[in-house]
Parts: C-alpha cells; structure tokens; sequence
C-alpha cells in the first residue's frame, strides 16, 4: 500500500511543512494535552502507550511524567507522519521514548503498560476492532485517557457541526463518523469515565480506569 494511502489528506502536507520544526504544536492544544496526561496519573517508571501519537504532541508530557526510567510507546500508522515524530525524539535526546509504525487495530505491542492515551484519533477510540486489540496491552489498573471532536448538543454549536463533518471527510475512509459521544466504544471497558466538554461541546476529554474482568 502507498504511504500516501495511510495518511489522512489534511496531514498529508501539514507533516510536511513542519518537519523542519520537530518540536511544533498548535499553541492552543497544549494545555489540553497536558490536562490529558494529568488524567493518566502517572508515576516515575511507569510505561505508557500514546495510540495514534501523530507526530509525537504528547511525548513531552507523557516523557515528563514517566521519568527517564518509565518508557513512553507511541503507535502511529501513517509511515510519513511517524518520520515527524522520530525526530521529535532525536531533537530532544529521548532514549525512553519511541514510534511503532503500525495499524492499532493489529499492531503488535512489547509488554504491557500503565496508561493509554488517544489523543486526537478517532480511527483508533471510536474502534471497536482497534480497543479490542490495544487493550490486552493494559495493566488491570491502567488508566485511559481520550481527546477528540464530537458533535454538540448545544444551541451553539449546531454550526460546528457542520463543519466538523466537513472536516472528517479529510480523514481516513474508515474512521467512524462524528457522534455525540465518541466514548462510546469505551464505556463497557473503563469504570467511573468522566467527560469534560470544551469549545462550545464540539471537543472532549473522557477518562477511566480499566474496569476488572473479575
């Protein structure tokens, strides 16, 4: 398969254009990944699995968070949009951080780990096929953590949804269409999820403990 057919059409040039800049962030999202990271709780040597890492946001925080002797794993599916990531790591000397380029809906995983993170991929969360196979991955007490769109109930944000939908056709043929509650997938799995909303209900980050087969 070409490369250019695993990576969605809107970051197929964006990759591009801030490669030269490995450490590159939308300014506005940062402290959204840091809240995200937060939600994990962490500790010093823990290993944690970023599903869908694009080219590397999270790293920083997860790496902060886990210490030089935790392990941070992200997974990503786009062969170009992973070279981002590489050097993302290069650029800050991480020896604990690291990208498997691989589909999460059959990637195969060293180990297992303390937390996962999917953050601003819908063609991993909102997969039913992709959480079957990341979550044999989770330790019985991992915590999982969840950013992405999702359509609003508010009078406000009937507009957005517009326009989210729009978006979505730049993303892969088979990422699962917006919904109200993009969690979903999630819910049997984790306990006691909780959902903040943010931009007007069009945005989202859910977190919970995996729930205890027994």
């Amino acid at each position: 398969m070409d490369h250019d057919d695993l990576t969605p059409p809107y970051s197929r040039y964006l990759v591009r254009l801030i490669r030269p800049f490995p450490n590159w962030d939308f300014f506005f999202i940062k402290s959204l990944r840091e809240r995200a990271v937060q939600a994990l709780q962490l500790k010093a040597g823990n290993r944690v699995l970023d599903a869908g890492c694009g080219p590397g946001g999270t790293f920083p925080y997860l790496a902060d968070a886990v210490g030089p002797v935790g392990e941070v794993v992200g997974v990503e599916i786009s062969p170009e949009t992973a070279i981002n990531a590489k050097r993302r790591i290069e650029a800050n000397r991480w020896r604990n951080v690291a990208v498997i380029v691989g589909d999460a809906r059959t990637v195969k995983l060293p180990g297992m780990f303390d937390g996962l993170v999917m953050f601003a991929a819908p063609d991993v969360y909102a997969s039913s096929q992709a959480i079957a196979n990341l979550f044999p991955y989770l330790k019985h007490d991992a915590r999982v953590v969840v950013f992405g769109a999702k359509l609003s109930r508010r009078p406000a944000g009937v507009v957005l949804n517009v326009l989210l939908r729009s978006l979505m056709k730049l993303s892969f043929r088979s990422t699962p269409g917006l919904d109200f509650e993009p969690w979903s997938v999630l819910r049997t799995r984790l306990s006691d999820i909780q959902v903040q909303e943010y931009f007007l209900g069009c945005m989202f980050l859910a977190w919970g403990q995996v729930r205890n087969a027994s």
